[in-house]
Parts: structure tokens; sequence; C-alpha cells
């Protein structure tokens, strides 16, 4: 499933809406990848997929992202329940990035946590 939003000169931008099954399955044979937790500082640190970075979705902005300079790279993003990472993945395809996939909420996750 694609969810597609559009800038402001009506550039089409997409990110892909997957399950977590489907998140595994690539995570299992890619190698290249970041997964990006947008949740609150101190959710993060009650507990998060294991090798995920911290990038609160109130933090993502209109400006480039330093600790994401490769706008080409696999970038599985999570929250959650979900909400806040289809917030997040829209916003980092406004700003450019390119092979971002949204997978739901942390409550659900039945793979390793780490905390």
């Amino acid at each position: 499933m694609f969810n597609l939003s559009f800038d402001v000169d009506g550039k089409e931008l997409a990110y892909k809406i997957i399950t977590q099954e489907k998140a595994k399955e690539l995570m299992e044979i890619n190698s290249d990848y970041i997964i990006l937790d947008v949740r609150s500082d101190w959710e993060f640190e009650s507990g998060r997929i294991k090798g995920a970075l911290n990038l609160p979705n109130e933090d993502i902005g209109h400006e480039d992202i330093e600790m994401l300079p490769d706008k080409e790279k696999m970038m599985f993003i999570y929250c959650r329940s979900g909400h806040r990472s289809k917030q997040a993945a829209s916003k980092l395809a406004i700003l450019g990035y390119k092979n971002i996939y949204e997978f739901g909420g942390i409550i659900t996750w039945d793979g390793e946590i780490e905390r």
C-alpha cells in the first residue's frame, strides 16, 4: 500500500505502508537500512526495536536532518501505535527521502525489544 502526498509545487511524494511481517522480511534480506523510532525520548528509553535510532516526530521540521544524511537509504519508521510514524514518514518524504517504509507501532511488535 502506498500513501501519496504532494508538496507545494504539486510534486508527488510517497512512502510505503507495510505490515510488520513485511518489515521483518525486508530487514532480514537487506543490511543497509535505518530503523527510526519517532516516539519521544522517554518512550524510546523505555524500550525500542533493536538497533533503532530515535528522532521524535515533533523534531522533524522543514530542514535537512543531520543524523539522516543519505536520502536514498532504506528507512523503516515506527512509533507507539502507527499515528506519529505516518506523520513522520510524510514529513520525511517532503524533505526528499526516497525509501521510506512505515510499519506501525511498537505495541504490536513481536520481535526483539531492547531497553
